[in-house]
């Protein structure tokens, strides 16, 4: 007999509506896409800045080596925004836990290997991030050229 893992969602609506959740190209990515390439950069999208290891940036500067990670407000445990789930809610804190787990961990193996990590919170608005996307590029790019 074969045992179901739980598929987390405490109600048909729920499953839905986390079915609905986007894994690129929401909102305030576009939004901040659009910031940093109104100030003139360029970017590849959705790419694992090391292909060895199974992890995605938002945004990825690979001659500067900058990767960008678009980090959601609830699926991160935003400090300002993140609410507890009212419902299943040992199941989300631990699944929020283990994101932010996995963010330290990817930061380290990036910085590691000479990246540099910059993340954004959804919240955060466009036009700052972006330019703070700039100066990272801008400094990483001139410690490439040493």
């Amino acid at each position: 007999m074969a045992v179901q893992r739980p598929t987390g969602a405490s109600s048909e609506g729920v499953r839905k509506s986390m079915q609905s959740n986007r894994g690129r190209d929401t909102g305030p990515e576009l939004a901040l896409r659009r910031a940093v390439h109104a100030l003139g950069l360029r970017y590849r999208v959705s790419i694992r800045p090391l292909p060895a290891i199974r992890r995605t940036a938002d945004l990825v500067f690979t001659k500067a080596k900058v990767a960008v990670f678009m980090d959601g407000c609830f699926w991160h445990g935003c400090p300002d925004h993140h609410t507890k789930s009212a419902t299943n809610a040992e199941f989300w804190a631990e699944k929020v836990r283990r994101n932010r787990e996995r963010d330290a961990e990817t930061d380290r193996l990036l910085r590691e290997a000479g990246w540099m990590v910059v993340r954004v919170w959804e919240h955060e608005s466009p036009s700052p991030a972006a330019e703070l996307i700039a100066e990272a590029v801008r400094v990483a790019g001139n410690k490439t050229r040493i």
